[in-house]
């Protein structure tokens, strides 16, 4: 049965208390990525709660309910190298992490969570030696087929032992969005724990709390993100490794992330002041308290009531409404705005999920072209991280008359006169 692929955590998956409280209520929601095809579409479907709960003993912002890893992964077609702004980002972490710490070329990276192997890539270029793990087995045989050995599993404890056996210690561990996807977070800390020495570094790149609330980004909660990260809990989770983190820098991937390097205490490298002026930012915001995040919670039934009432004032007039970008952010965005009954089709420039529909509200999935073809009156941006690029990119829709909705961080109107 589907429902037992759905469990349900009673503590905080970073301090361990169980004192936790809903704080953001969201509609019960089908996984992001499953895409249907047309055979596919009377099997009955996992739908899953996606409340928030905050700790009220560390701060720490995550999900309870929790959808078995196996079956979330096993058909997984997200791909980093398909965004050349992600391309991009990753050359120059790359770049910035060899070059503030002084990397060469002796050593190993582990990536834990490597996708494609894009990150992977640029560490090679400068003569790493890079090994990627990865849960997805599709995604995992391909980048090893492009040069990136990649181990098609989940990281635990077990398998960093065997990392090391076979390869030695590494000098950097890296988990860049995938931080946040990890539910046991106490054995992953174990592991990356097993692959360090003194002189390495644990790097990891997540979305930050602050600017999810700030954006008001609902597009970044969905089931693979266990955790809404900020660095005040996490400080506390890493000194129970013996860890400290060292450096943090924020940049605007993914609507706002930021990346931490962490290495065992009284380590190698020095600590920098960038850690103490962003838990000084958090503490200024109240990051961590329960009315902050329940506010945030009322901004999103406000930003709901304002693009529902926009969609339907659009679907009276007999105006078309296409979605663009059949992400997984577009599945949470239309399941809580409960607008899938008024987007026609949507469009996406991965073939794997042409002529297939999206989970939940079945919307049939074209190639991007069709808007040029069938002229949509409105295009819904889903991809919401990607609208710049979209936008950019279709400036012909614009010059054909049509119109781009984008909801986040506010909503908002471009036509041909705005653009």
């Amino acid at each position: 049965m589907k429902k037992n692929l759905l469990s349900k955590r009673d503590n905080c998956r970073l301090c361990e208390s169980k004192k936790l409280k809903l704080v953001v209520p969201l509609l019960p929601t089908p996984v992001a990525e499953k895409y249907l095809k047309k055979n596919e579409l009377e099997n009955e479907e996992l739908i899953c709660p996606l409340d928030l709960y905050i700790c009220l003993s560390c701060g720490h912002v995550q999900l309870l309910d929790i959808v078995d890893p196996n079956y979330l992964y096993s058909d997984y077609t997200y791909s980093s190298g398909r965004s050349k702004g992600l391309v991009d980002h990753f050359e120059n972490y790359a770049n910035y992490i060899c070059e503030k710490f002084k990397i060469s070329g002796n050593g190993l990276v582990v990536d834990i969570g490597s996708n494609d192997g894009t990150l992977l890539k640029f560490f090679k270029k400068k003569n790493i030696q890079v090994l990627g793990v990865d849960p997805a087995t599709e995604i995992a045989s391909k980048a090893s087929n492009d040069g990136i050995r990649t181990i098609p599993k989940f990281f635990d404890q077990k398998l960093a032992e065997k990392i090391v056996k076979e390869n030695g210690k590494a000098k950097i561990i890296t988990a860049n969005n995938a931080f946040a996807h990890m539910d046991n977070l106490k054995e992953i800390m174990q592991g990356i724990k097993t692959l360090m020495n003194t002189e390495s570094l644990f790097v990891f790149e997540i979305s930050y709390l602050v600017d999810v609330i700030d954006n008001v980004l609902l597009g970044t909660i969905f089931h693979e993100h266990h955790s809404y990260h900020s660095i005040k809990p996490l400080e506390i989770f890493f000194s129970k490794f013996d860890m400290e983190l060292i450096d943090i820098t924020r940049n605007s991937i993914q609507g706002g992330s930021l990346i931490g390097v962490v290495q065992f205490k009284n380590g190698k490298y020095k600590k920098n002041d960038s850690v103490k002026n962003i838990i000084k930012l958090e503490n200024e915001k109240k990051i961590d308290k329960f009315e902050t995040l329940e506010n945030f919670s009322k901004k999103l039934h406000k930003s709901k009531e304002k693009i529902t009432s926009l969609l339907k004032n659009i679907n009276d007039e007999k105006k078309t409404i296409a979605g663009f970008g059949a992400a997984r952010s577009g599945t949470t965005l239309i399941t809580q705005m409960q607008i899938g009954k008024l987007i026609q089709y949507m469009v996406d420039d991965n073939e794997q999920k042409h002529n297939k529909y999206s989970p939940g509200d079945h919307i049939l999935v074209r190639p991007t072209n069709y808007i040029y073809e069938n002229k949509p009156d409105y295009l819904l941006i889903l991809a919401w991280v990607h609208s710049k690029n979209i936008i950019k990119n279709h400036q012909k829709y614009l010059e054909n008359g049509g119109s781009f909705i984008v909801c986040f961080p506010e909503l908002k109107i471009i036509s041909k006169k705005y653009s």
